[in-house]
């Protein structure tokens, strides 16, 4: 029997699985920090450079800001950051002293812990971040095995790659990362032991998602076969396309005879929150899911698929949903079966709507998918079928984006963007548009707490103080009495 420790991803997988990554602020993340604190988690999945990037553009928030004021609230745990491969908040490649610039400030800032998921499972890719994020600070480097189903990912694929990271260094555990919840317990059987025979003494860890019902399954295996560490969502952030659940991992792993050093209680704490989080704002819930045989076929991460319904539902869209799933599986084999999440994911997934929503398929290429063809993001697996790599080769633009040059030396880019700005800001500035760097609205004391109770009244007062078209309004309950008036003066008895 094993001891195993939780990685929790409410904040990061869970958020972004179910809730398109809008369901977090940072007055709901200091929220539950001190809970998530007191845990005993191994880390925290805290942030990548999207999700940073949603900060800026959807919450008018620092998103260094919260990196700091999350890292202070929870000293004793670990905050991870998820790189995957080298961009940084911009889907363009970054360059290796731009990647390296970004993950010192990440330190600086309060990241302990780097999770490192390249698209591509390129290896050389894989132990240069490594050596980056070392070299910058970071006290633990996890770089993923990104699991997959396709005719070329067997189980020699990744005894490969884990053989040579284990042997790094700069690496101080791996992690088996299945984006897509894909990866079953009989595949597990093998697959988990194999890697383990060449890892050595350096810890394995599992990430996997609950989409087809496989996940959680397959976490009760994982002890058995080597596994130390499983990384789950907590409440509502759990389950459905999201993470499996730490209330029932850690109960079901210690009923198979497992030990988990926790504060039970303040994991309740924590499963709880999430819960009332969701019912106040009107988020989606996690819920058990059925095994679905056509998942095999699209492999759409859970991350995506919120991300997916809510573009369909803003382009008033929702019924193409089934065409668009069918048409990714298609499209990902004719692309050399890139593996489904960031950023090939989101590539894949414009690609099968424009797919379905134009006048024949790849009448329109985006520019993504030209660069990926290009090799701007590594070498595909397998080559492009070649009618399709035939029409972007045939394409003007493709001999357009050919020529383009890489990201500028930073030199050149501090003295174009500003060469007195801070490092954080530099980043941000180098990767998002100037607008809205400059909407991101001051911390203050109000932004770090977050009442769900509260949540629908400070809500309506935010609206009702929003209108011109009322003079005046009044609530009145026992012991409670409102008046909004014209003049916005707020009155409460």
């Amino acid at each position: 029997m094993a001891n195993i420790q939780l990685v929790e991803t409410s904040l990061r997988d869970g958020n972004q699985s179910l809730w398109a990554a809008l369901g977090v602020d940072t007055a709901r993340t200091l929220t539950i920090a001190p809970a998530m604190d007191r845990v005993g988690f191994k880390a925290i999945d805290f942030t990548t450079s999207t999700h940073m990037g949603v900060a800026v553009r959807y919450k008018q928030e620092d998103p260094w800001e919260r990196i700091r004021l999350m890292a202070a609230a929870c000293p004793n745990t670990p905050l991870q950051f998820l790189s995957t491969g080298f961009r940084f908040i911009s889907w363009e490649t970054a360059s290796p002293e731009f990647m390296a610039l970004a993950f010192k400030t990440l330190v600086n800032n309060g990241i302990r812990r780097f999770a490192l998921a390249d698209p591509m499972n390129d290896l050389a890719g894989n132990l240069a971040a490594s050596k980056m994020a070392k070299a910058a600070g970071a006290t633990y480097i996890v770089p993923a095995l990104v699991y997959t189903l396709s005719p070329i990912h067997d189980d020699a694929h990744y005894v490969e790659r884990a053989r040579a990271l284990a042997a790094s260094p700069d690496v101080d555990a791996l992690y088996i990362k299945d984006p897509g919840g894909l990866l079953s317990p009989v595949r597990a059987r093998t697959l988990i032991p194999a890697i383990k025979a060449v890892m050595g003494d350096k810890p394995l860890e599992l990430h996997a998602h609950c989409t087809i019902g496989l996940g959680e399954m397959t976490y009760m295996d994982a002890p058995d076969h080597g596994v130390s560490a499983v990384q789950c969502a907590s409440g509502a952030a759990a389950d459905g396309t999201s993470n499996p659940p730490s209330l029932r991992v850690a109960s079901n792993l210690r009923e198979l005879g497992h030990t988990i050093d926790i504060d039970d209680q303040a994991l309740a704490e924590v499963s709880g929150y999430f819960d009332r989080l969701a019912e106040a704002e009107g988020l989606p819930v996690g819920g058990p899911q059925s095994f679905n045989a056509a998942y095999l076929h699209h492999q759409l991460p859970g991350g995506v698929v919120g991300t997916m319904r809510r573009h369909l539902a803003e382009h008033r869209q929702p019924h193409i949903e089934a065409q668009v799933i069918e048409e990714l599986g298609r499209v990902r084999e004719e692309l050399g079966w890139p593996i489904v999440m960031t950023p090939f994911a989101q590539m894949i997934l414009t690609q099968a709507v424009m797919n379905v929503t134009g006048k024949e398929r790849y009448a329109v290429i985006p520019d993504e998918i030209i660069r990926y063809a290009l090799g701007k993001f590594g070498r595909p697996n397998v080559p492009i079928a070649p009618e399709v790599m035939d029409r972007i080769m045939s394409l003007p633009r493709t001999k357009e984006l050919d020529r383009e040059p890489g990201m500028a030396p930073l030199s050149e880019l501090r003295r174009r963007i500003g060469p007195n700005l801070s490092d954080e800001e530099f980043l941000l500035r180098a990767t998002m548009p100037a607008g809205l760097v400059d909407a991101m609205q001051p911390p203050g004391a109000a932004a770090r707490r977050y009442d769900p109770e509260i949540s629908a009244i400070t809500q309506l007062v935010r609206e009702l103080t929003a209108r011109t078209d009322i003079a005046e309004i009044a609530v009145d309950k026992p012991g409670f009495r409102l008046a909004l008036r014209r003049n916005r003066q707020l009155e409460e008895a």
